[in-house]
């Protein structure tokens, strides 16, 4: 496999640390080497966080390159737009369809319109939506975006590995409801 250039942003507290862990664990446990990296930002509440992960057979940096990145998991609309220089042609969107109250006014729509101008392949998710529906807790959308991305191969990591991940990385009683969040993903679009 060559090596996989992964971007991960949102804002502070949305969990972008804790995905960029469960990553870097499940590509581990896959034997993979593995080089992560956050950025820029603060991981406080509100504050822009990015961070880069990169793993495959031998990685020497952990930071990507601008139009290096295969996929992007960007947490929060506003944020994705942040992204745009980082993505390849090839690269994948995955977007959380969720608009920090913090940060702007652009609605949802013109987020979306000028990401479809990058031609990326752009897949907007209403996880965190999805995820107080069907779990009454949103904040396990983090979660759900990666089992979004690993059933939909979007990221080359099995399902096992990643489960495996959440028992070293997410403490003991967040657990039940992470795994939740993870496997529902198997089951919408």
């Amino acid at each position: 496999m060559k090596t996989f250039n992964l971007i991960i942003n949102g804002i502070g507290g949305q969990g972008v640390i804790t995905l960029l862990s469960l990553i870097d664990q499940a590509a581990f446990i896959e034997g993979y080497d593995v080089r992560s990296s956050e950025l820029h930002g603060l991981s406080q509440r509100g504050g822009s966080v990015e961070t880069h992960i990169r793993f495959g057979k031998k990685v020497y940096s952990p930071l990507i390159s601008n139009g290096r990145a295969d996929l992007i998991i960007s947490l929060e609309m506003l944020e994705a737009l942040r992204e745009t220089s980082k993505s390849g042609k090839a690269a994948k969107f995955l977007v959380n369809e969720f608009i920090s109250p913090f940060i702007g006014s652009l609605t949802k729509e013109e987020i979306e319109k000028q990401l479809k101008v990058l031609k990326n392949e752009l897949h907007i998710v209403s996880a965190s939506e999805v995820c107080k529906e069907k779990l009454q807790n949103e904040v396990v959308s983090t979660t759900y975006l990666l089992g979004w991305a690993v059933y939909k191969k979007f990221i080359p990591l099995k399902e096992d590995s990643v489960l495996r991940a959440l028992k070293y990385v997410v403490p003991k009683k967040y657990r039940e409801i992470n795994i939740k969040a993870f496997e529902l993903a198997k089951k919408h679009d």
